[in-house]
């Protein structure tokens, strides 16, 4: 593959001016997101007047979308009295406008008895869930977030400092939006053409290349004062199964999976990553028992906490997902989840299930309340590292100058330039010779049914 420069001159005094924006990234012109000793302090605080049922609360998260909705809706008051009656300790937001989030964020804050952490999927940018729509009558683009191109456009350039650009960007308008943690960057390696989910959200088939640009990502988001969460461990490439409809399954040996799925995660632990979510698939060079990674002790235990040394945040992959629930219990999966040493029980069927899953795993000797305390420590130490126990709130009248700003389009638009890519078609299997004469542009989108991705990647 070659990088397509097209005409360097024409875009001459924009690429100057995204250098002059890097540059003064690189000269530490911004807060750089630090663990500081305080954080222990006010976490064991209230920690220590908490009842395991509030302790439980705390790492159950709802999904919750970002949409408009009026005060009596229904919808949004099943939402708020979810919050406040269960106490819970954070949520995933999802779709909706950027200002329809900000003002959906805060109204769940004020539902809160304790800060919310907040969450979301932010693969491209805030634009990956904070768009406005497309109003399709009309053809009119509703606008939204700064929209980075997916992972492997990213790859494409090879640029660390344009994936550090990335994850600037994400981490300023995202915490405008009020979310605080990023389920990104995606660290698996796309090393297999049939994986019906992963595709162009890796950075790419190269787990070096991986690495590099994963951590770079990483370092923009937690340098800018948000939470990065790598996913998904140990590793969703190599697979031909869609772990959001079944159990998947990774057939690598312990030998090929140190050396080409770890190794994202490894350099992301190096880097300092907040966060790791987990992968609901089973990979028997790591634990025999058909069991998902998401609910092994051995791999999210043994492995990650012990060998590899993570000591942040655990994330479950969504727990509705077939790929971990199966037939099993909502509290089954749930207990199993807690020890196997997971902090945030992501998406349950069913919270009040979930939290009761939770205190009677304690109750029944399943597991300690003192390992339910070292989960709720990890998860009040990052609010107060993300100032959440000083002020929870975001103001709604500074969205529109930071999100979508020229600033953050300027990056964006450089790296979907340079993720242009020229591929050799020396076979002659892409048919451009029964095309009309004067034809310029074609668009051209090869990929598997399932692929979700692959259709909005490429509209030309």
């Amino acid at each position: 593959m070659v990088n397509c420069l097209g005409s360097a001159l024409s875009r001459l005094s924009f690429t100057a001016a995204v250098a002059v924006a890097l540059s003064s990234c690189a000269s530490g012109q911004v807060t750089t997101l630090r663990a500081a000793s305080g954080d222990r302090e006010w976490a064991d605080s209230v920690l220590a007047t908490m009842p395991l049922r509030d302790k439980a609360a705390q790492m159950v998260w709802p999904w919750i979308l970002g949409d408009y909705t009026a005060v009596d809706n229904a919808a949004w008051t099943r939402v708020e009295r979810l919050i406040r009656e269960q106490k819970l300790g954070g949520a995933i937001i999802s779709v909706g406008g950027p200002i329809d989030i900000a003002v959906k964020t805060n109204a769940l804050q004020r539902a809160a008895a304790l800060p919310l952490l907040i969450g979301a999927d932010l693969e491209t940018g805030a634009a990956f869930r904070a768009r406005g729509g497309y109003f399709v009558p009309n053809a009119i683009d509703l606008g939204g977030a700064t929209a980075f191109p997916y992972a492997m456009g990213i790859g494409a350039t090879r640029d660390t400092a344009l994936a550090y650009e990335m994850g600037r960007v994400t981490a300023l308008e995202g915490r405008a939006l009020g979310i605080h943690m990023a389920f990104a960057p995606v660290l698996d390696v796309n090393n297999n053409p049939k994986n019906p989910v992963i595709a162009a959200r890796s950075f790419g088939e190269n787990a070096t290349l991986v690495a590099r640009l994963g951590s770079a990502f990483i370092r923009g988001i937690q340098d800018n004062g948000m939470l990065a969460t790598a996913k998904h461990f140990p590793g969703h490439g190599d697979t031909e199964q869609n772990s959001h409809l079944e159990l998947a399954r990774v057939d690598a040996s312990r030998q090929r999976l140190d050396s080409v799925e770890l190794l994202p995660f490894r350099e992301a632990i190096r880097a300092g990553v907040a966060g790791v979510m987990t992968f609901h698939g089973f990979l028997p060079a790591l634990d025999t028992t058909r069991t998902a990674a998401t609910l092994s002790p051995a791999i999210m235990l043994g492995l990650l906490r012990t060998q590899m040394g993570f000591q942040g945040i655990l994330v479950t992959d969504a727990l509705d997902m077939n790929g971990v629930l199966g037939k099993a219990s909502m509290t089954e999966v749930t207990q199993l989840a807690v020890a196997a040493g997971n902090d945030v029980l992501l998406m349950p069927t069913d919270v009040p299930v979930a939290i009761e899953a939770v205190v009677s795993g304690v109750r029944s000797g399943r597991f300690t309340e003192a390992r339910i305390d070292a989960s709720v420590r990890r998860l009040l130490m990052a609010k107060h590292r993300m100032g959440l126990d000083r002020n929870r709130y975001v103001d709604v009248e500074k969205v529109r100058s930071i999100v979508a700003d020229s600033a953050n389009l300027a990056p964006a638009r450089l790296a979907a330039e340079r993720a242009i890519t020229l591929v050799r078609d020396t076979m002659g299997l892409v048919p451009f010779n029964r095309l009309p004469r004067y034809s310029r542009v074609v668009s051209l989108t090869i990929a598997p049914r399932a692929e979700l991705s692959a259709g909005t990647a490429f509209n030309g």
